[in-house]
């Protein structure tokens, strides 16, 4: 498929024009530029022998763009000048010992299934490359700001558990909602899809507002008029059209095509996958619990994605509108940080968050997934001229719960102002190594590129100890 001009995804190789000549996306009668992923040759390594390999059946990652702050978070520090500490206290959680800062009072409440990590470190203070560092467990060539995409970037860790532990119940293997990422000026991140793997590897991006009834995904709707059994007749003439095109055209571009033609018909096509998307089946109070608000939302859409088989879901912390034309979007809190995080930020991610802990707990689902809770750095611990805090990517907090990871615990700490770690540092390919091992891919197996050539699934990174045993 043909990304569209806005995609984060690059192209792949074959123009609009020719796909068009031959059918295309009007063949179908269908939206479906930004369904991609199938998997891919790899050589997996030796299994891991220990219990905690694969014990995650799914993943939800929540990606808290722009950059939380650990102080007003999950890493106070009541004792340091106020200049650092700021104005929020630390309160007890239900873990004795362990103190979050007052904004998540609901997240302290369910302290005892997380496992706090406070000395995350990337050492990059920009936004799009310490990002790409965060989502790939690879460090970029680059350090700077606003390096965008391209097709030379290392694959995200979606990408890569989509193509090499495709789901076995789903059409959807990894989905990414409810948007790309992107700093201000529509400079998207790069380390957001399959990268020099190619199309084939993207994860699947569903571009949503779940907040809206009825809910939209673009891509994901049938052109009026076409039913289900003109939906099949098209298919399969776009199959016959595929088929002659590829035989004048043999290039990796070209041979993903039928294959991504099936995956969205799949989606399309199956009950299951569809239902998932129906956030009305669920009661009233669960969706007012997850709250009524994008970000909610596409977090409780996450969760019956990954009920309905889907082996990953990453949900990016969307844009409010003006986001481009102000100087703190999302997390990024340059200015009037307390004020931000108190009455926007926290205040969403904190109930949103609590929510899915419980409602997989009851429904059974935290001991098989995996939930990660990161972004591309923290914040600094001085607060500046204008009440903010500004990039920080030498000391942060990662959180991870379900799959058997233990609650309760913290590994790492940050020194006495929360600004570098103090014990125990941990990087991104450490982090990345972590989930494949317990998603049950070796993180030191190999894949082979598209020019056969051998690459390794983590940069040297080992999965912390702490959360998978010895």
């Amino acid at each position: 498929m043909i990304p569209p001009s806005n995609s984060p995804y690059p192209s792949s190789g074959l123009r609009r024009r020719e796909w068009l000549r031959v059918g295309g996306l009007g063949a179908l009668g269908l939206s479906l530029a930004s369904l991609t992923g199938r998997s891919a040759r790899a050589a997996q390594g030796a299994a891991a022998t220990n219990a905690s390999f694969g014990r995650a059946k799914s993943c939800i990652l929540l990606f808290l763009s722009g950059g939380p702050p650990q102080h007003d978070t999950f890493d106070p520090k009541p004792d340091a000048p106020l200049e650092v500490r700021g104005t929020f206290r630390s309160i007890s959680t239900k873990v004795p010992g362990l103190n979050f800062c007052e904004t998540l009072p609901y997240t302290a409440g369910v302290a005892d299934q997380l496992t706090v990590i406070r000395s995350m470190t990337t050492d990059i203070h920009a936004h799009s490359t310490s990002g790409a560092f965060m989502l790939t467990g690879y460090e970029p060539p680059s350090k700077v700001e606003n390096v965008p995409a391209g097709p030379q970037d290392w694959p995200s860790i979606a990408a890569a558990v989509g193509a090499l532990k495709p789901s076995q119940r789903s059409p959807l293997s990894s989905v990414v909602l409810p948007e790309f990422i992107h700093n201000n000026g529509n400079i998207t991140w790069p380390g957001q899809n399959g990268g020099f793997m190619g199309a084939a590897w993207h994860p699947m991006l569903m571009k949503c507002n779940p907040n809206e009834q009825p809910m939209h995904i673009e891509g994901m709707s049938l052109v009026e008029g076409v039913t289900s059994v003109r939906l099949s007749e098209r298919f399969n003439l776009l199959q016959q059209l595929d088929a002659h095109f590829q035989a004048g055209a043999r290039n990796d571009a070209v041979a993903g095509l039928e294959r991504m033609d099936q995956k969205a018909f799949d989606v399309l096509h199956s009950d299951a996958s569809r239902r998932a998307f129906e956030l009305e089946r669920e009661s009233s109070a669960l969706r007012d619990n997850y709250g009524r608000h994008k970000f909610g939302q596409s977090v409780l859409l996450a969760r019956r994605l990954v009920e309905a088989g889907t082996r990953l879901v990453q949900v990016n912390w969307p844009r409010d509108a003006g986001d481009e034309t102000v100087n703190n979007p999302m997390w990024d809190t340059h200015a009037n940080n307390a004020a931000r995080v108190r009455d926007v930020l926290a205040p969403q991610f904190d109930r949103t968050f609590a929510t899915l802990i419980a409602d997989l707990q009851s429904r059974g689902l935290l001991d098989e997934t995996l939930v990660v809770v990161m972004a591309e750095f923290g914040r600094s611990p001085k607060i500046n001229v204008n009440g903010g805090r500004d990039h920080w990517g030498s000391c942060f907090s990662v959180v991870l719960a379900g799959a058997g990871v233990g609650g309760g615990q913290i590994i790492g700490a940050s020194d006495r102002l929360g600004a570098f770690p103090a014990a125990r540092p941990v990087r991104p390919p450490d982090l990345a190594a972590t989930i494949f091992h317990l998603l049950g891919l070796d993180p030191t197996s190999e894949f082979v590129d598209p020019t056969n050539r051998p690459r390794r699934l983590t940069d040297s990174g080992l999965p912390l100890r702490e959360l998978v045993g010895a």
